[in-house]
């Protein structure tokens, strides 16, 4: 198999006016870049609309697309704003996105270009096509507009299980189409990125959260798929074990499946899931892989996570029944976390690439799997992910003892450094995929991490790139490493 690299970057990190990265040019001059610096593929996190702290990782639908990505002058384009409202809706290009700008802003946008759209027969062919999440999603938007934004759970009884559905989607029709309209530019201005990607030779790995949000149009449409009660509450609710980095785990608070009833209908929600995706991608990373060998659940109220328990995933008969279903569907297991002889053998034993984060690997032990020299050509080995620190950030501020392995290790040359030593291990490795987040490439410190685990705050999530930060000598630094390493 042919080894070749990536670069891990949000749409809503790239460059442009208007507060937030977008589907339009700036996303098409990314696809250049790796083009021009013999990359071939491009990692995003969930493209899916923003959830709790603006988190693609607690979305509010596993099948809809982010408004925000949205590009305005695509918009402008097919006449459905004017050049001084196009104008008008631009927002300084900081380095953070601010949510509380961005949102109403293209809100006001989208909403004047609705009031001018006219290619109802467009829209009614997409909404045959994606009828099976959209018409769900478009009511449970509109009920939450209508009341304020209030979780589905405190919905009128009528309306929280559906029994006066029929009745709201007459009523609200205008409503709901709105959000219909927004799907269908999300998706027909993705269909044009995803071309233009394959037409440069880039590969587009989306990511699959396992979990959904409890407050998501998921739970609200299929509750009989998750663990929940009469009153449509959780009886448990996911997290991680306690472990040397937090002594009460970690409390993530989404429900856990069925998979009893799951498994009786042949997986059939996630087969939807993933099947949406692979129209979306050319790979998906499956996000805390290990939990579908076993999860640790959580009893619903609880505190922190230390109360949990494991519970018994799907195991190897999803994986069957998803290959047997999509069978070209290529996915990575997001092979992270406190993992069993059981997690590495179900990897194994479904043929899918492990992750290998090169941060992880300089404890002083010699049999860390993270060492390049324990690597296997079915893997990918990335630099860091959205979850850890800048790799500048984490030469900074690591302790003495592991900067003193590292550098042993990877023994930088006169001159060179540490950051591009760290790259220079990775693309060396015999990994057959290699990536990097954008802000590794760009040298960039702890301001420019994507996400920290476990808090909530106004830093996560929100860093763009500059709109000067590409230049031509970064272009041909990497593609002399790519060269070097035969990534090609």
């Amino acid at each position: 198999m042919k080894r070749h690299s990536g670069v891990l970057m949000h749409i809503s990190s790239l460059n442009g006016p208007y507060g937030i990265g977008t589907l339009g040019k700036a996303a098409r001059d990314f696809c250049e870049f790796l083009k021009s610096a013999g990359f071939s593929a491009w990692q995003m996190l969930p493209i899916n609309p923003r959830g709790l702290g603006f988190s693609p990782y607690n979305s509010i639908s596993s099948f809809a697309g982010e408004p925000l990505f949205i590009d305005p002058e695509a918009l402008f384009e097919a006449g459905l704003i004017t050049k001084d409202e196009l104008q008008a809706a631009e927002i300084p290009n900081t380095e953070r996105v601010d949510f509380k700008i961005v949102i109403p802003e293209k809100t006001r946008l989208l909403r004047l270009a609705y009031s001018r759209f006219k290619d109802f027969s467009g829209l009614h062919e997409f909404c045959d096509r994606e009828g099976a999440w959209l018409s769900d999603y478009a009511s449970f938007m509109s009920i939450r507009d209508e009341l304020g934004g209030i979780a589905w759970q405190h919905f009128p009884h009528e309306l929280r299980n559906k029994s006066g559905l029929s009745e709201w989607r007459e009523a609200h029709r205008d409503d709901e189409n709105y959000y219909k309209f927004e799907q269908f530019m999300f998706f027909r201005q993705w269909e044009s990125l995803r071309s233009f990607a394959k037409s440069n030779g880039i590969s587009l790995i989306g990511d699959v959260p396992i979990y959904v949000a409890l407050d998501s149009c998921d739970v609200w449409s299929a509750p009989e798929i998750f663990n929940l009660n009469d009153e449509l509450s959780p009886f448990d609710v996911s997290g991680c074990p306690p472990d040397a980095f937090s002594a009460d785990g970690q409390l993530w608070g989404n429900p856990t499946y069925r998979w009893d009833r799951l498994s009786e209908s042949g997986f059939s929600w996630w087969i939807a899931r993933l099947s949406h995706c692979a129209k979306l991608f050319d790979t998906v990373r499956l996000d805390h892989f290990r939990a579908f060998e076993a999860y640790w659940s959580v009893p619903y109220g609880a505190q922190t996570a230390v109360c949990g328990h494991w519970e018994k995933g799907p195991g190897k008969p999803f994986f069957d029944t998803v290959k047997k279903a999509l069978p070209d569907l290529s996915m990575i297991a997001e092979d992270l976390g406190f993992l069993t002889d059981e997690v590495f053998r179900l990897r194994d034993d479904c043929g899918l690439p492990g992750m290998r984060v090169l941060q992880f690997a300089f404890d002083s032990d010699e049999n860390n799997l993270y060492l390049p020299h324990k690597y296997t050509e079915n893997s990918v080995v990335y630099t860091g992910t959205h979850d850890n620190d800048t790799l500048r950030g984490f030469i900074e501020s690591a302790p003495v003892y592991r900067l003193d392995f590292a550098r042993r290790y990877l023994n930088p040359s006169d001159g060179e450094l540490m950051s591009d030593a760290f790259l220079r291990a990775a693309w060396s490795s015999c990994a057959n995929l290699a990536i990097a987040p954008m802000q590794d490439l760009l040298g960039l410190p702890t301001s420019a991490r994507m996400n920290t685990p476990s808090t909530v705050n106004d830093k996560n999530w929100r860093w763009r790139m500059r709109e000067d930060a590409i230049k031509p000598d970064i272009s041909e630094k990497f593609m002399q490493l790519n060269r070097t390493h035969f990534r090609i």
